[in-house]
């Protein structure tokens, strides 16, 4: 009897998660799920992350949303719903995680010294750990997109996320400059959710850990898609307002970071894009502010053929040779729309650029007054940055086949760090304290994963981003959007490599999973189609 009573029970939760799985609808779940994860991507360092300690500052919000949506994607992977992810680009990548399970295994021979109560396995499990929560945003982004619908589905919470970004900025730039709200308001309430308050320079951070996070999260994000959308003229939304509008509430947000880094890197990127991608609409622009007689000429032949078409075939391309054909106007219109243009553009640059050199912490790149270059580093605020590369190149140079394994460079540096950094240096000062509990690090991955795996490692890397170049170059011929955004994104995340070393931060894998999820499946699709 019991034994009937126990099947009995079985057979009615299962009827119950049937019934359950029914009435729920996985795929719109799953799509929520992906949407809360974009949408709290700008949380970098949350207070409530179990697992890592307290001195692990890249603690991702969306790392909570993020777990639930791979249950429901397994869920769907079991009932044969979904098919697991792909791409070419995989395969390097593997090799990599491989390689760096031998190369730490090899590490742990070398017996280093423990330092402050870090270990070498507590460290390697550590950056293991990180590496898991980068390749699971990754992994997502690859999963969740196979065309242009995902995309725009993934835009509008991406934007939701950057346009929160921007009121709390806001917010922090109110406490810094008015006497509306006091500094100790906002770090208490941004205490709350984040493991660091607002810094106490006027360098606004928003939701990050610092504002240079900050700086990098719209370099390497958000302005992508914002500047390819402008360019291919794309609308997540049927408000075609939102990008230019966001496009410069997030330069407004990059200016008031007064990164050096960010600021670098947003033009690095924008400048190559347009060489490479934006000749078409640059030369456009130019057509139409140099010779609009010219545009209005071809303008209104278009019109004429096009009126002459069925009108819900060519009701787009009617729409684009209209506006271009009203644009130009008469000579006094033309003359002054041009005019408040140029007169707008040299206003903000030039704004800009007043602004920003007002700021020590800019203006002293150019002003500061430096016997060498490791004393101008120093006087720049770069003397800590620029002294950990050092040693992490020495660091390289004694273990270049292997490395010292992943995640234990840090327990070296101290050891190679030159003589001349240890006098004027605040940053090194404070680290070689006693009393102090901090852990080094390089800030620069490529130098990073040269120190811990060693010339073997860092090439299998390198040919994981080629390989997404590849893409993205192809991309660039199919589908100006993605190519575009990806060429962006790829520029942008290879110079920011140059100033972190953390697998953890989201931002640096969201794009790129997003690219090759698109990029592969319309390939496949084209080669399904192709066959007799």
């Amino acid at each position: 009897m019991a034994d009937k009573q126990d099947i009995h029970d079985r057979g009615k939760k299962k009827l119950s998660v049937n019934f359950l799985l029914a009435w729920l609808n996985l795929d719109k779940l799953s799509r929520v799920l992906w949407g809360l994860v974009l949408l709290t991507l700008p949380v970098t360092s949350f207070r409530y992350f179990p697992l890592l300690g307290k001195h692990t500052q890249v603690r991702p919000l969306a790392f909570y949303p993020l777990a639930l949506l791979y249950l429901i994607l397994v869920l769907r992977l079991l009932r044969k719903e979904i098919k697991l992810p792909w791409s070419n680009a995989l395969l390097p990548l593997l090799l990599f995680f491989l390689f760096t399970i031998l190369a730490t295994a090899a590490g742990a021979l070398l017996s280093p010294i423990p330092m402050r109560g870090q270990e070498y396995w507590a460290r390697a499990l550590r950056a293991f750990l990180t590496f898991g929560i980068g390749l699971s945003f990754f992994i997502a982004a690859l999963w969740m997109h196979r065309d242009q619908d995902d995309l725009r589905y993934s835009l509008k919470w991406l934007y939701a996320g950057l346009f929160l970004t921007m009121l709390w900025a806001g917010v922090q730039a109110l406490a810094f400059y008015t006497p509306l709200l006091t500094k100790a308001q906002v770090s208490e309430l941004q205490l709350l959710f984040s493991m660091r308050g607002i810094p106490k320079l006027r360098r606004v951070s928003g939701f990050a850990f610092e504002a240079s996070w900050l700086a990098g999260q719209i370099v390497t994000l958000y302005l992508p898609w914002l500047f390819a959308s402008l360019l291919t003229r794309f609308r997540a939304t049927k408000y075609t307002w939102l990008e230019p509008l966001l496009l410069l509430g997030s330069l407004a947000v990059l200016f008031l970071t007064y990164s050096r880094g960010g600021l670098l890197i947003g033009i690095i990127a924008t400048g190559v894009t347009l060489l490479i991608s934006g000749k078409k609409a640059i030369s456009r622009l130019f057509g139409w502010f140099f010779n609009p007689k010219e545009i209005n000429r071809h303008g209104a032949e278009n019109a004429k053929i096009l009126l002459k078409m069925p009108r819900t075939k060519n009701l787009g391309a009617l729409k684009k040779t209209w506006r271009t054909w009203q644009l130009g106007g008469s000579k006094t219109y033309n003359f002054t729309i041009r005019a408040i243009l140029f007169t707008l553009i040299i206003a903000i640059v030039w704004g800009g650029i007043s602004f920003l050199a007002q700021q020590k912490y800019v203006s002293r790149l150019w002003t500061v007054e430096a016997t060498s270059i490791s004393d101008y580093f120093v006087k720049t605020n770069a003397g800590g940055r620029f002294t950990y590369l050092w040693a992490e190149t020495q660091l390289f140079l004694d273990y270049p086949i292997f490395g010292t394994g992943l995640g234990s460079s840090g327990l070296y540096l101290y050891q190679y760090i030159p003589d001349w950094a240890l006098y004027n240096n605040p940053e090194v000062t404070k680290q070689l304290t006693p009393t102090s509990q901090l852990y080094p690090n390089s800030k620069n991955l490529y130098l990073r994963l040269l120190a811990e795996t060693g010339i073997f490692g860092f090439t299998i890397f390198i040919s994981f981003l080629l390989a997404i170049l590849a893409q993205i170059a192809k991309s660039l011929r199919q589908n100006k959007l993605i190519g575009t955004a990806g060429l962006f994104s790829f520029i942008a995340i290879l110079t920011y490599y140059l100033m972190q070393d953390s697998f953890a931060m989201a931002e640096l894998w969201v794009n790129f999973g997003i690219i090759l999820g698109i990029t592969y499946r319309t390939a496949k699709t084209q080669r399904t189609l192709r066959k007799p």
